[in-house]
């Protein structure tokens, strides 16, 4: 009997904690999906961002990528993402995706600009980079380095 009430308390603490750790992941970000407003940008190569993906600042974050879709018409990947209302971007503000370290997630970098202006809500980032395929950086290195030590001299 004993052993089935200290089995039932320490299920109780283990949900507790549980609960706890749930709260924490659901307000550890400044920006939470529908908080803000939306701007939109085009990207030649948007491989290995997704939805959720954070949108950064000066390393810190300032709103996340709600969708990803193909433009049919030009097949670029167009990506919709909310930025915090206290962020006030410039119109010539612009974006790229990075990697988050050689192994990390990606990510939208934001860089201002020097324009008085702003974005407004639904308008579109027109300067933009893509993706960088770190694989294909790598094996182009790998190969251009054996190419150049078996040419003959």
């Amino acid at each position: 009997m004993n052993r089935s009430v200290i089995e039932t308390v320490m299920g109780g603490v283990v949900l507790l904690v549980a609960g706890f750790f749930i709260y924490l992941v659901f307000q550890s970000g400044t920006v939470q999906s529908g908080v803000g407003y939306r701007l939109i940008a085009e990207f030649d190569n948007a491989s290995g961002l997704s939805p959720g993906a954070e949108v950064r600042m000066s390393g810190v974050k300032i709103g996340i990528v709600e969708t990803q879709t193909l433009d049919p018409k030009t097949f670029f990947a167009v990506i919709t993402m909310t930025i915090d209302d206290a962020v006030l971007l410039p119109r010539d503000t612009s974006a790229r995706i990075l990697a988050d370290g050689l192994l990390g997630a990606n990510f939208v970098a934001l860089e201002p600009g020097g324009e008085l202006d702003n974005l407004k809500a639904g308008e579109q980032i027109t300067f933009t980079q893509g993706s960088i395929n770190v694989v294909d950086l790598l094996g182009r290195f790998i190969f251009s380095a054996a190419e150049s030590a078996t040419k003959p001299e």
